[in-house]
């Protein structure tokens, strides 16, 4: 016996079609003629980090490392140096099927150095529900705050691929006067050092990890993380953390993300981050009407 539709449920099933991104959407952003990942040399794990928390849920085997999350815990690393400059990448594959609450992330921090009062610059995966997509979350924290206040700057993406798929490269460049966030080398976000109190200066490590971000991950946290589907797996590798350490001399000239030896973006490097942000982009901080954009003054600057 054949399926028969009736209308009001075919209607309902085209518009479950057009509400879902499509993740075999072949629609690609054109090349950003010049790719950053390539001037630097990848590293194992066990070169430049080490365990933070969770040392029983993670596994490095030689250039890759493996973490996940279960009922009892969760895990992360930690870069064995600070940095204050430079280019920190990783290729990333994710789980598939329901993640959601699950929170797989590559950042850049000092939390630890000033708890309560500290940088961060995050690159987050927010974890889904089954036929939904990851969401691509940036962020940028400046010097926390002492009155109990964590003021973000979130820029989220779907991206144009399943990360699930294979590895994909992901990178943040740190550099004196600016911060840029790169998926396969295509730029997707440019922040830009406005003013010293808008800008994380002070020396920042590396960091990875997989938690449970029930209370807000997945659709400010209607979507739990659910233990049945565990345990929920990150894979990192070709790690790249290149750049000015904290202890390096005042002469240390800083990376670039840039083909030019004066810096900034190319009009490619641009043309590809603007077509992530008309396509891909679905949410920024300095476009939501309900922030008080005091707190972020380069919104308006």
């Amino acid at each position: 016996m054949g399926l028969v539709l009736v209308p009001s449920l075919l209607k309902m099933v085209t518009l479950l079609v057009v509400i879902i991104p499509s993740l075999t959407n072949a629609e690609r952003p054109p090349s950003p003629g010049y790719w950053p990942s390539s001037r630097f040399r990848s590293m194992s794990f066990y070169q430049g980090f080490r365990n933070l928390w969770g040392p029983q849920h993670q596994r490095a085997d030689q250039n890759a490392l493996t973490i996940w999350l279960d009922s009892t815990s969760g895990s992360g690393f930690k870069s064995v140096k600070p940095f204050q400059s430079g280019y920190f990448g990783a290729s990333i594959r994710l789980q598939p099927g329901y993640t959601a609450g699950v929170i797989t992330a590559f950042y850049l921090s000092n939390s630890e150095a000033h708890p309560g009062y500290h940088d961060e610059v995050d690159i987050e995966f927010l974890g889904t529900t089954f036929g939904k997509p990851y969401t691509l979350q940036t962020n940028v924290y400046i010097r926390g705050s002492g009155d109990g206040k964590i003021i973000g700057r979130e820029m989220k993406f779907y991206l144009w691929f399943d990360p699930t798929q294979h590895f994909h490269h992901y990178a943040i460049l740190w550099s004196p006067k600016e911060i840029i966030f790169l998926v396969d080398d295509v730029p997707i976000r440019r922040y830009p050092r406005k003013s010293d109190a808008t800008f994380p200066l002070r020396p920042m490590w590396l960091y990875g990890s997989i938690w449970d971000a029930s209370s807000w991950a997945t659709e400010d946290g209607k979507y739990k993380a659910d233990y049945r589907y565990q345990p929920f797996v990150a894979r990192y590798t070709n790690f790249k953390a290149s750049g000015c350490s904290a202890y390096a001399p005042a002469w240390c000239h800083p990376v670039s993300a840039s083909p030019f030896r004066s810096g900034g973006l190319s009009r490619q490097q641009y043309r590809a981050m603007r077509w992530v942000q008309s396509r891909r982009l679905i949410y920024n901080y300095c476009r939501d009407p309900k922030r008080d954009h005091s707190l972020t003054p380069e919104c308006w600057q």
